[in-house]
């Protein structure tokens, strides 16, 4: 396999143009291409500037987990500090959490700020919605988001051989109307809703309980009312 490593756009359209799969951090596609074959070309971003800006509302797909860090928002800050062991966030990327996986622990957060992806593919880069992002899985060049007011992330203790543990996301985001958008994991579904909050806490539950997350377990429904009421608190404290 030629891994290749492009230090701009065009090398890296380039690539795409050839046929090189993309490789990531490589914790996820290097097992499947042990069972399944290893392709002729592979190709990694890690030396593409636009794939590693980090910070003023905007990450890079190949940055690593572990340097993740205030720069962001707390509820992205956060997501990946608790993803795998220290040894997996020095290793994994970003682009391959939210495309690469099946857990995608980082997209609750992206979901709550409401990121839009840039995106590569053969013919040139390119705004997608999240949907877009996952459904067709272009390569991933960064993430683009205004910061909310204030946010939040909860992810529950994960029970030994289980499904994977509930994550509650939350943003508040200011505006003429501040509105709150929460996003849940729940399993491998993902969970999204947006609620306007100025009429506090219960207003914003009261909205939520006609939605698929009010339908939740209840177990699961009151992960979500702590992180409502915490986020919508620290929001009035501003």
């Amino acid at each position: 396999m030629l891994l290749r490593l492009p230090t701009s756009l065009p090398e890296a359209q380039e690539c795409l143009t050839d046929g090189a799969v993309p490789v990531g951090g490589a914790t996820l596609v290097w097992a499947a291409w042990q069972r399944d074959g290893f392709p002729e070309q592979a190709v990694s971003l890690r030396e593409v500037p636009e794939a590693n800006v980090l910070g003023a509302g905007e990450i890079g797909a190949a940055v690593l987990l572990h340097r993740i860090d205030e720069r962001v928002p707390e509820v992205l800050h956060r997501a990946a500090s608790g993803i795998g062991t220290g040894a997996v966030r020095r290793t994994a990327t970003v682009g391959g959490n939210i495309v690469g996986s099946t857990l995608r622990c980082l997209l609750p957060a992206a979901l709550v700020l409401g990121a839009r992806a840039q995106v590569l593919a053969a013919e040139g880069p390119f705004e997608a919605d999240l949907a877009e992002l996952l459904a067709k899985k272009p390569l991933l060049l960064s993430l683009r988001w205004n910061d909310p007011l204030v946010s939040g992330y909860r992810k529950v203790a994960e029970a030994p051989g289980g499904p994977p543990p509930l994550v509650v996301a939350t943003a508040v985001h200011a505006g003429d109307r501040p509105v709150l958008r929460v996003a849940v994991r729940d399993g491998y579904d993902f969970l999204t809703e947006t609620v306007p909050c100025d009429a506090g806490a219960d207003g914003v539950l009261d909205g939520l309980s006609g939605t698929a997350i009010g339908a939740l377990p209840a177990e699961a429904r009151e992960v979500v009312r702590e992180q409502v009421v915490s986020v919508l608190e620290r929001a009035g404290d501003r």
